[in-house]
């Protein structure tokens, strides 16, 4: 039962990585592809359908002043991911894995309800996009644009069985197809440079509505779920034998150290990209919503959809449907990924990819049965809302353990944080759990 969590690793995240002497005669490009791939996973839940909720009611409500939050948002994900990749590469094990070994069964249990609840949260938001990006596109009823989301979503999983590099490839095709629908977006909206560059780096909120706008933009941008993710995707890097077991100690160590730079290489390159299209997210809705004569603050995905079409034409009101669905899809499917991974970690069971598809399914389908047949008394916008509680609720369950790992010395060695790194790491800890604390204590107080 010891190997349990390993085995599941191997079978399921490995892809089939090139020897040494190959990547040698395949140049240093080349050589580092087979290497990416994980962060990019981890990256489509910084595209979901809350970030696009909070971005549109950004920009449409402000501008381009809160463009800092997500240069902010971004250096705070960038460390935390990239403490969570280093967990997995030196401690071979995943981040729940890691707490069903360090904690005793009463706390693993809270830990393990309290992940559920939040995979369950950010499913719900993210098959509820895709749901919609089928909606908008093709006018579908919204239940049965959800069961076409879920026959999509099996079917990126069934990818599996080719090897899991294809579901890799497949999801970083969507994030590929997502950046440049808003490469377009800027062509068709194009917006004041010099006021871009301002909102990014002079930090400014002219009100208590920024601020909370603002909160939500960092609440929707850090998330449990994708530091469970990336503490086990990144495994798949380790180096294997020919026999498909993994390289002893020796030669492990021997390779830490360059798979943990390659990891953050990795990270920098699938973060600051996700960075870059949630600014374009609220340039777009900026140059197109707030900058527009009358200015038209715009909360919910669907009137932005509608109003990009009455103002400009089909072509932007086709391509931001078609981004929202990519993102919505992506999403479903990582996270699926990541509620798998928590199962396995703190349960030490195999759970089936497909069965777990079934059960995070299960509140989302509800949900679009309760806004398909009673319209007006469940709407999009209060299920992200929702979404948004649940999350922030459940990050400081995962972000302490986290930090707490990866400053040991007995688990990390000579891998452990640097202090700096501690003080970073613990800021950035106080900034992201309070602002979220203070998120839900205004959600509940109004």
């Amino acid at each position: 039962m010891a190997n349990l969590e390993q085995q599941n690793n191997d079978i399921m995240y490995r892809p089939e990585l090139p020897t040494e002497r190959k990547n040698r005669r395949r140049g240093p490009i080349r050589a580092l592809i087979p290497y990416l791939g994980p962060a990019f996973m981890v990256s489509v839940g910084y595209m979901d359908p809350g970030n696009w909720g909070t971005n549109i009611a950004a920009g449409s409500r402000f501008g381009y002043t809160l463009l800092w939050v997500l240069l902010m948002s971004n250096l705070m994900a960038l460390l935390l991911q990239t403490m969570a990749a280093k967990l997995g590469l030196i401690t071979g094990r995943t981040l729940a894995g890691m707490c069903r070994d360090q904690f005793n069964p009463v706390v693993n249990w809270f830990l393990w309800i309290v992940a559920e609840i939040a995979m369950m949260a950010t499913d719900l938001a993210e098959f509820l996009g895709a749901a919609l990006g089928f909606t908008i596109l093709f006018g579908w009823p919204l239940l049965f644009s959800g069961v076409v989301t879920a026959v999509v979503v099996f079917g990126i999983l069934s990818l599996y069985k080719y090897g899991f590099r294809y579901v890799e490839l497949t999801i970083a095709g969507m994030v590929a197809i997502i950046a440049l629908a808003y490469v377009v977006q800027l062509f068709i909206t194009p917006p004041e440079w010099s006021g871009v560059a301002r909102g990014v780096l002079i930090p400014h909120l002219s009100n208590a509505d920024a601020l909370m706008v603002a909160i939500g933009m960092l609440g929707a941008t850090v998330m449990p779920h994708n530091l469970y993710l990336h503490s086990g995707l990144v495994q798949a890097r380790q180096p294997v034998e020919r026999t498909g077991r993994r390289h002893r100690s020796g030669l492990r160590d021997l390779h830490t150290r360059k798979l943990f730079r390659l990891a953050v290489l990795d990270s920098l390159s699938a973060m600051n990209g996700a960075w870059l299209v949630n600014s374009a997210m609220v340039i777009v809705a900026a140059s197109a919503f707030h900058f527009h004569n009358p200015p038209i603050p715009v909360e919910s995905i669907t009137v932005a959809h509608q109003t990009l079409g009455d103002l400009f034409h089909g072509t932007s009101q086709f391509v931001f449907g078609f981004a929202l669905l990519m993102a919505g899809i992506s999403s479903s499917a990582t996270g699926t990924l990541a509620g798998q991974i928590v199962y396995e970690g703190f349960m030490h069971r195999r759970m089936n990819v497909f069965l777990r598809r079934f059960i995070t399914m299960a509140p989302a389908i509800t949900v679009l049965v309760l806004m398909q047949f009673l319209p007006g008394r469940v709407s999009d916008v209060d299920v992200l809302v929702w979404s948004q509680v649940c999350l922030s609720f459940a990050l400081p369950f995962a972000i302490i353990p986290l930090v707490l790992f990866t400053q040991r010395k007995d688990l990390m060695h000579e891998h452990r944080n640097l202090p700096l790194t501690n003080v970073l790491a613990w800021i950035s800890t106080a900034i992201v759990v309070g602002l979220n604390m203070y998120l839900l204590w205004g959600f509940f107080t109004g």
